[in-house]
């Protein structure tokens, strides 16, 4: 090669690193599909009133190393000071063994929702121990995988109480000492369902009657320090027929007498300080814990132990995991996920540190907080609170303004209160260096400091004596053995070992898009400049993040043609939420608040009719017709029957079932003509951007799966984030903020919800550019046609679009397997794990139907491994059929197969060989599930929800 031809510059590299098949495998790949271009493919799958609707730019993308450089320069415009505004986020350190073997390990953050227990025995053995460490802290029989954030889990508590109590009185009274983000999201959640909220003074309810409410929910400690007594107040609400919830401090709680002792129905807050970073607000886990009575109303997901077929225990998700799915427009929420990856770097952090380095990181704090209080009355200032743990408020004696300033010159953040006191919270971070610079930002010019050594050999606890915790916690040996670096990382490999996430293989989950998280997009994540900022620090502080908001906001709205955008929704769930409160305030803008019915197809995801009758919506089923589409007929009339009061149509496109709906503009066109607007469900984006934009084909709004199309990791269940795009006429009515010129309707605890992971989004599209993200669409469809391609031999292909060709996913018909061999859908799934594959999602849209979604991200030699899997489970369903292999006694109905029933006498019918090396290829990397197939009915049956003793591991 000659000097002359080499390339100075760099290529964009990245769109080939994250698309999986090469030029050859494509034009290859379009050959069995029967198209000579990639263009003429998606010519025939997009419907022509679509075409030509998406205004993506079609840029070029940057290179890793300079996307990363740009970004770097964008988190420098953040600004690091100490914070001590507290309000629920504080400070903390993140243990680097569970940094760098959780946290920024693909094994944890790629892995999916353990709906296949079976491959999932890790993520949900970390999950259980972070329920036994919710349940031992908080003094409750129960608690839940995590919930989203701690204001949003005190709106599921206030619904848990108003279907639980036994009044029936409208109102639910909160305590004015409650976190000013959690009243305003229960403002925004009572609303529509007509509960009054009553915002006061608990103290005062000591002498007043209570008949008027149905439930309480009380801080603990108070959001501005005070430690109250509540053991009177709980009897007198519980004899009024009322329920109370308890928002608690998870550290103070190593401390203070839990809430279930005395008396509290539920427990609820925030797990953030055990670990996780403030990351401007998120993502973190919230808890939620109950009495056992209350269990199956308990919103979220719930760990629980069963047995395997072996009768070895083995681990599941429980009960309601799901129940939305199944009970629509009646669940009790529309909650299907959980902060998992969070919950278990809370839960690990309770591991490293043990209940004694638990207690004793809560003692420091509190006396840091003492002589920190001693030094201020010293210098003359007032504190109100005569019990407290790590934080109080403060009546200054100088000017709040003159405080404030000084602390700003010392890169101190201070919590304001009002125009004479200003609120202080220390955390496992500070030292005696914060105690004193904080001193010298309260003393007035000249003023001597405290003698910090004096103080400290002086000054006593101020937790009040008759509340001190008296009950040991965290007994259990997993609290107990992991306190070494060298314990915790193999614990921490031990348990990722046991699990089937992306690093190992291609997850074809269908509705999921489980597609490559690059690890130039998660290193952000990590740097303090967006870890370490508090939501709630000072606007100027955040300069870098809101250039970050703004430029992902615009990205978002030039791949969906939406007007604008909120960041706010930290899920899927709340994203449909704000997108119907948004539907909901516009129709009541012009006059229309009656306007309350929502339009559902009987396909539809179980969130969303859920979520219409949390945003106080009626629902109405549309029917589908026999190819899966929307029935459009009965969508026309059930819309002139309900013309006056018609809201919304929630509808997912490409549908449920998979495929480009030709009559898509039609159906918007009808919803409009009848005054109702469109929720288009954007679940399926992978399929659209660059090709099509709803919001230039006829959606109003639609939520978006960052953790889906535009690679935030699944993280074993969660963080997830569901931000929403809107129209023009519906942008005044985005979620607000207390933080934010909009001050009302927040949905969610932080302004900007999950914010730090956003970056991932942000360096996605950065390096994909319009063109990038393009080709990503092109080959998501090419990818889901080829494999519904090579197995409609053997499969039927459900739905298919106008030109027998699919969207970007497929439904795989295997009902009439049922009948000819009694091989059900499950049996297949659990067979997959033979072969080292997660299973598709399964019986969802269509029971007894596999759903298929390979994604852009897997390479043709991997989408080939698959498809060869699914060809020879289909030989071995044709074995049953003929004879050849046992109806009841065969590779499907024992699958999965563990290398421990390898070694002991062979019961079966079918050779070892079969068993677990049903294809060649995986003597060189097979994966050994750790447990047998799980028995669901038993774990129901025998609900157990913490950790049992180590010894039934040992003897099983």
């Amino acid at each position: 090669m000659s000097t002359a031809s080499i390339p100075l510059t760099t290529d964009n590299e990245f769109i080939a690193r994250h698309i999986g098949p090469r030029q050859d495998d494509i034009d290859a790949m379009l050959a069995l599909i029967g198209h000579d271009s990639l263009d003429g493919l998606i010519d025939s799958v997009i419907p022509d009133s679509i075409k030509g609707t998406s205004v993506l730019e079609l840029c070029k993308g940057q290179g890793e190393a300079e996307a990363l450089a740009s970004l770097k320069a964008i988190a420098a415009k953040n600004q690091l000071f100490r914070n001590h505004i507290g309000q629920g986020y504080y400070p903390c350190h993140t243990p680097t063994p569970i940094l760098r073997n959780l946290l920024e390990n693909p094994a944890w953050y790629t892995a999916y929702t353990p709906y296949q227990p079976e491959i999932s025995q890790g993520r949900l053995e970390a999950l259980l121990n972070f329920q036994t460490l919710i349940s031992d802290l908080t003094g409750m029989e129960i608690a839940n995988a995590s919930l989203l954030d701690e204001a949003t889990a005190a709106a599921e508590a206030m619904t848990f109480c108003k279907r639980l109590a036994k009044s029936k009185a409208p109102a639910f009274f909160v305590s004015h000492h409650c976190h000013p983000q959690t009243l305003d999201v229960l403002r925004t959640r009572a609303e529509p369902l007509g509960i009054e909220v009553v915002i006061g003074d608990e103290s005062a309810l000591l002498n007043q009657s209570l008949e008027g409410y149905f439930g309480l929910l009380l801080q603990y400690p108070a959001s501005t320090g005070a430690i109250v007594d509540h053991r009177a107040l709980v009897q007198r609400a519980h004899a009024a027929g009322a329920l109370v919830a308890v928002a608690a401090d998870l550290l103070a709680l190593t401390l203070l007498t839990p809430p279930g002792e005395f008396g509290a129905d539920v427990v609820l807050g925030s797990a953030q300080r055990f670990g996780v970073p403030l990351g401007f607000g998120g993502p973190h886990a919230a808890f939620f814990a109950t009495r056992d009575s209350f269990k199956r109303d308990m919103p979220g997901r719930l760990v629980g132990v069963s047995i395997d077929r072996f009768g070895k225990p083995a681990l599941r998700l429980a009960m309601q995991t799901r129940e939305q799915h199944i009970r629509r427009e009646k669940a009790t929420s529309n909650i299907c996920t959980a902060q998992v990856l969070l919950a278990n770097i809370a839960s690990m952090y309770a591991v490293y540190h043990g209940p004694q380095g638990l207690a004793q990181i809560a003692r420091r704090v509190h006396r840091l907080t003492a002589i920190l209080v001693r030094g201020l009355q010293q210098l003359g200032h007032q504190v109100e609170q005569q019990h407290f743990f790590d934080t109080v408020s403060v009546v200054t004696a100088r000017p709040v303004a003159e405080v404030l300033a000084a602390a700003n010159g010392a890169q101190l953040n201070l919590r304001l209160i009002d125009g004479q006191r200003v609120g202080l919270s220390l955390d496992e971070t500070c030292e005696q260096a914060a105690v004193e610079a904080l001193w010298q930002v309260f003393a007035m010019p000249g003023q001597a400091l405290p003698d910090f050594t004096a103080l400290a050999a002086d000054t006593g606890d101020c937790l009040p004596l008759p509340l001190l915790r008296e009950t040991p916690f965290l007994q259990h040996q997993v609290f107990n053995r992991y306190h070494s670096e060298t314990e915790l990382m193999r614990y921490l490999r031990r348990l990722a070992d046991k699990d089937l996430a992306l690093d190992r293989s291609m997850i074809a989950l269908g509705s999921c898009t489980m597609k490559l998280n690059a690890a130039s997009e998660m290193i952000p994540i990590t740097w303090p400049e967006f870890g370490a900022l508090h939501p709630f620090a000072p606007a100027e502080q955040s300069l870098g993040y809101r250039q970050l908001t703004d430029e992902l906001e615009a990205m978002l709205c030039a791949a969906t043609g939406y007007d604008a955008m909120s960041l706010q929704p930290n899920a899927g769930s709340q994203g449909e939420y704000a997108g119907l409160l948004a539907i909901r305030a516009y129709h009541a803008s012009r006059g229309e608040a009656g306007r309350d019915v929502c339009l559902i197809p009987s396909s539809a995801h179980g969130t969303n009719p859920a979520t219409a009758q949390m945003a106080g919506m009626r629902v109405v089923v549309v029917n589908c017709d026999e190819r899966g589409n929307v029935d459009v007929a009965d969508l026309q009339s059930k819309a002139a029957q309900h013309r006056d009061s018609l809201a919304a149509l929630m509808i997912t496109y490409p549908s449920t079932h998979g495929v480009f709906e030709d009559g898509i503009t039609r159906i918007c066109d009808i919803i409009h003509a009848h005054g109702g607007q469109v929720y288009l469900d954007g679940a399926n984006m992978n399929a659209m951007v660059g090709l099509c934009a709803p919001g230039k084909f006829g959606g109003d709004v639609s939520h978006l799966n960052l953790h889906k199309t535009f690679c935030i990791p699944h993280g074993g269940g969660g963080p997830g984030v569901g931000p929403i795009g809107v129209k023009a006429h519906l942008a005044p009515f985005l979620p607000g903020h207390a933080h934010m010129d909009n001050k009302h309707g927040a949905v969610s605890a932080a302004p900007y919800g999950s914010a730090s992971i956003l970056p991932i989004t942000w360096m996605y599209i950065r390096m994909m550019g319009g063109e990038g993200l393009k080709r990503a669409s092109q080959l998501a469809i090419l990818s889901a046609n080829y494999i519904a391609r090579r197995l409609e031999e053997h499969y039927p292909v459900l739905y298919t679009g106008e030109n027998g060709l699919v969207a970007h996913e497929c439904i795989l018909d295997l009902r009439p397997l049922k009948d000819s061999s009694g091989i059900s859908v499950e049996d297949v799934a659990k067979r997959l794990i033979d072969f080292g594959f997660h299973a598709p999602t399964m019986s969802f849209p269509v029971a007894g139907t596999l759903m298929v979604e390979p994604t852009e991200s897997e390479s043709k030699q991997e989408l080939d491994r698959f498809c060869e899997a699914m060809i020879c489970i289909r030989e071995e369903i044709r074995a049953v059929e003929n004879g050849s292999l046992d109806k009841l006694d065969n590779p499907l109905k024992n699958a999965p197969h563990t290398a421990s029933e390898l070694v002991g006498e062979w019961p079966h019918r079918y050779g070892r060989e079969l068993a677990v090396y049903p294809l060649a290829d995986l003597r060189e990397s097979k994966y050994w599930p750790p447990v047998g197939r799980v028995d669901n009915v038993y774990g129901d049956r025998n609900l157990a929800c913490a950790c049992p003793p180590m010894s039934i591991y040992q003897d099983a």
